[in-house]
């Protein structure tokens, strides 16, 4: 007799205990003469004693939720189906119908069968065969997603009794099937794989027999490749490059990447030019229990230029650079901070399109960092790779010691004092040689009155002591200092007011700030001593307000000054604008440290301003400003502005100077530069991009150049592609300085990346 027991609203749960696994049978052989209903009251289901007496393994509780259950009492299965759910520590399963034997211990599901591993990885499957350690058996036309990302689909799998599973005829990409308004996408690229093997266990798929699609085009091969279903990198053949450049021609670049452990891996590759000998490369990064490093590497042997001048000289020799950096934390309050750039000559880094930088600097900072003090060891040294600088004018400063304690109301005054002890070591190798110390103390006290205003009181003292030699070898002599031992004293006073009014405007809040500060200083012995670190003194935005508008500690402002202007903010949906102008007023001119064209000089400054707009995401404008105050001749005008969207935008940046310092004084001199860059989307996952620096200085602002005011620097043009898994892209360059052996010209370069792989 058969009878059914069905509940098509009510979820049965059951807690089944499985038994040792052997082989299941086919679900269709059940007997329906067998069938009796399951009870209306739900209780634990038992396997029999003697299915398994000599099972050594651990019963593993599953419960299931289900519309309609069944038993077939002969042949002692359970029967559910209907939005069948079967749950399991952290797995689950999804399906239409399950069948469990409990003689065998065997679990069949089948309809829409969704698998959830302990990994959060995802099976999909029409018919899957589960063990009684609730994992999967034998699989056809199956579909894995990966929790990391990625897909892997299959005609037919199976476990292994190692627990691995074998899959043929199979495919993976990390591309999405759907786009974001729900329609079908076929995938970007993919990789088709005669045989994979997935081990959940070491949580790795191995392909056998690997390609790569890239739109439907198999393009290469893929020996020994291996992804990781945790995200993790994994070790692996790098994916080439391809660059073509007028200095080296036709330049294909590949490697090979090591995973050595969790916290260490190395990558070597290899680069191989048409018009210039083969290159290596190596990176080697580690982590460690107090910190990281990494170290960077690239050597070759080729043809430089070692002279510059009307007759360069051109030698074959060994080439390289040299990278490193790392960052250690020995205890909460101790750490350690080291960078050190090193290359063979001026050149190389430009002519393999490693860097553009014109100095390298190498750098280390020993810190002691506490709530109410900082201690920093510090040294830098810096390589010019700038064509016609002189190496040995180029400083050592070894140490840089900074030593600072704060202390709260020592003296019941209020406010905070802050003890400060510095010195410094410069050498050169031709050129003048420096060393200074200084003990200081600042207070500053703070207060809010009943009307508003925000106070400021500062006092600051300071003792300084130089010793310095070969001062003249340093070419500007405002610079130089007395050769020998001298000492100088620093005293100085300021009182800081700010106001700020709030109210309503232009259907939104706006907040402006009067402002006003005085500072007072005796004279000091300025030109005593040395100035190794305040030269570039220009007047800005930024140290308007600044106790010393020198933006190091060799020169310092004295006399008395006034400083006034506003601060400006208004607020109102989507918008925010801000803006910042002042003066200052001196009682007696500087014509000894503040020289003509930084616009300090004279008693009354010149005027200083920025503003900033912001529309939303879509807007983005700032503009720095410096005004003469004789004739309102602009002497600094620069802007950044940004329109569009993240996909397509348009930036653009100007800069000029027009301070008309005389030359040999002044560091900086005169320049006028344009910078411009945009991209454009189009089809949806389409690009096209573009950017350019352009020199606008001519000889009037510039005798040392030989521009006519419009001389491009470089510019690039490129077509990208970019999805969810894709970026692919194809970039043009020119260069229009040539630098010794790194030449002008065009640059070409194909470049992709793919997502989920673990390389570029």
């Amino acid at each position: 007799m058969t009878r059914h027991f069905a509940c098509a609203s009510a979820v049965a749960a059951l807690s089944m205990a499985l038994a040792a696994p052997a082989q299941a049978q086919d679900p269709a052989a059940i007997n329906p003469e067998a069938l009796e209903p399951v009870e209306t009251q739900v209780t634990p289901i038992e396997s029999p004693s003697d299915t398994a007496p000599n099972d050594q393994t651990g019963d593993r509780q599953i419960d299931f939720e289900a519309s309609e259950l069944a038993y077939d009492s002969e042949n002692d299965r359970v029967i559910a189906s209907g939005n069948v759910i079967l749950r399991s520590e952290d797995q689950s399963v999804r399906a239409q119908e399950v069948v469990w034997d409990r003689k065998t211990g065997r679990i069949q599901a089948s309809g829409d069968v969704r698998f959830v591993d302990a990994e959060g990885n995802q099976l999909y499957t029409e018919s899957i065969e589960l063990t009684d350690e609730f994992e999967a058996g034998a699989m056809e036309d199956l579909l894995l997603a990966l929790r990391q990302g990625g897909r892997l689909a299959a005609r037919s799998g199976d476990r292994g009794e190692d627990g691995t599973i074998v899959l043929t005829d199979a495919a993976y990409s990390a591309c999405a099937v759907v786009d974001p308004e729900g329609c079908d996408k076929s995938p970007s690229w993919r990789i088709t794989a005669d045989r994979v093997t997935y081990d959940p266990d070491e949580k790795r798929i191995r392909f056998k027999g690997a390609y790569l699609e890239l739109f439907g085009a198999r393009l290469l091969p893929l020996p020994g490749l291996t992804v990781r279903t945790d995200g993790r990198a994994e070790s692996g053949l790098v994916i080439p490059d391809l660059r073509f450049s007028e200095s080296n021609g036709v330049e294909i670049e590949g490697g090979y990447y090591w995973r050595l452990a969790d916290n260490k891996d190395l990558t070597a590759k290899a680069y191989v030019f048409t018009k210039a000998p083969p290159m290596l490369s190596a990176q080697w990064r580690h982590l460690t229990d107090k910190g990281a490093y990494q170290i960077t590497g690239y050597a070759t042997n080729s043809n430089r230029i070692s002279r510059f001048g009307v007759a360069p000289t051109t030698e074959n020799d060994p080439r390289g650079y040299l990278f490193a950096n790392g960052r250690f934390q020995f205890s909460p309050e101790w750490s350690f901070t080291g960078s050190l750039r090193l290359a063979s000559d001026r050149t190389f880094l430009r002519r393999y399109d490693i860097s553009r930088d014109d100095r390298l600097r190498s750098t280390f900072n020993l810190e002691r960092i506490s709530n109410t003090s900082y201690l920093s060891v510090a040294g830098w040294a810096t390589q010019t790779l700038r064509i016609g600088t002189n190496q040995g004018q180029v400083p050592l400063a070894l140490p840089v010691i900074d030593y600072r304690k704060r202390l709260s109301d020592p003296l019941s005054l209020g406010g905070t004092l802050e003890l400060q002890a510095n010195s410094l070591a410069i050498v050169r190798d031709e050129g003048q040689d420096t060393q200074r110390a200084f003990a200081g103390a600042r207070w500053d006290l703070r207060k809010l009155t009943n009307l508003g205003q925000i106070v400021t009181v500062t006092g600051l003292v300071r003792g300084d002591v130089y010793h310095s030699d070969e001062n003249l070898l340093t070419s500007t002599a405002v610079y130089r200092g007395n050769p020998g031992w001298e000492t100088r004293g620093i005293a100085l006073a300021a009182l800081d007011m700010q106001w700020p009014f709030v109210g309503e405007a232009f259907g939104g809040t706006q907040v402006f700030t009067p402002r006003v500060q005085i500072v007072a200083s005796p004279p000091i012995r300025n030109l005593a001593v040395p100035n190794e670190d305040a030269r570039a003194i220009d007047l800005e935005d930024s140290n308007l307000f600044a106790l010393n508008r020198f933006p190091g500690y060799d020169r310092v402002e004295d006399g008395v000054r006034v400083t006034y202007g506003f601060d400006w903010e208004m607020q109102r949906p989507g918008w925010r604008v801000k803006s910042t102008f002042g003066q200052s007023y001196r009682l007696d001119k500087d014509q000894d440290i503040l020289i003509d064209g930084t616009g300090l000089s004279e008693r009354v400054s010149d005027f200083v301003g920025r503003t900033e707009v912001r529309f939303r995401d879509l807007v983005k404008f700032t503009h720095r400003f410096r005004l003469d105050k004789d004739n309102f001749a602009v002497r600094r005008n620069e802007f950044d502005a940004t329109f569009g969207s993240k996909k397509t935008y348009a930036e653009i940046g100007y800069l000029r100077l027009d301070r008309n310092i005389a030359a040999g004084i002044e560091d900086l001199q005169d320049k006028e530069e344009l910078r411009f860059a945009t991209r454009v989307a189009f089809a949806k996952y389409w690009s096209l991009f573009g950017s350019g620096v352009i020199n606008l200085t001519d000889q009037n602002e510039d005798p040392t150049l030989s521009s006519d005011g419009f001389e491009p620097i470089r510019t690039r043009l490129g077509l990208a592609y970019q999805d969810d898994c894709l970026e692919l892209g194809l970039t043009w360059r020119r260069d229009y300085v040539n630098a010794g052996d790194a030449q002008r010209g065009d640059t070409f370069q194909l470049y992709f990346a793919l997502r989920n792989l673990g390389f570029r």
